[in-house]
């Protein structure tokens, strides 16, 4: 009996901390991303600190978006460029991830630890969706959970034509990195 007892009190503990711990929603809006173009004359990174972010733990969803016309590549006529021409960003202005992760949200909510994360999901810009597993690190503490994540994305794949100009040249293949830091939400 008192060995039942002693489970039930450890079951409730535990069951009760998770319950506790996945009630909670951490947000950001002030992340940062950017997006990669290494092509062989030109490299170059379009950045913005504008990244919104959420992660809520009891419904096992992640939403990350950026307004593209925030990006900055440091050239104010490769930024026109980018955003009137390439991006279209009047007509579709962000870029999104939602989804979840892949695996129980036990491992994300241990304090004080960093842990390999992946998510599936939708990565959506000029209104075309694309289906994306991507792979990051989220540290946790009591208050925050810090993510960090990238993945490739092809302009084919959004429609986006690459630029025939020569110092204009833009890979085909872009990488996007991001890193957030969510504040729990109370």
């Amino acid at each position: 009996m008192k060995k039942v007892f002693c489970l039930a009190i450890f079951f409730q503990i535990i069951f009760g901390s998770l319950s506790l711990l996945g009630a909670q929603t951490f947000i950001s809006d002030n992340g940062y991303v950017e997006f990669v173009s290494t092509a062989p004359l030109n490299t170059f990174k379009g950045t913005s600190e504008n990244l919104h972010g959420l992660i809520d733990l009891e419904k096992n969803r992640i939403d990350f978006y950026v307004d593209l016309n925030t990006l900055d590549t440091g050239i104010a006529r490769r930024d026109r460029d980018m955003r009137n021409t390439y991006l279209e960003s009047d007509k579709y202005p962000f870029a999104e991830f939602t989804g979840e992760f892949s695996q129980g949200l036990e491992y994300v909510l241990s304090a004080d630890s960093m842990t390999e994360v992946s998510a599936i999901g939708t990565f959506t810009m000029r209104d075309i969706d694309q289906e994306l597993v991507v792979d990051g690190t989220i540290t946790s503490t009591e208050d925050s959970l810090f993510l960090e994540a990238s993945w490739t994305i092809l302009l084919k794949d959004f429609d986006i034509e690459r630029p025939g100009i020569l110092f204009y040249e833009l890979a085909e293949e872009q990488t996007i990195n991001i890193k957030i830091d969510l504040k729990k939400q109370i």
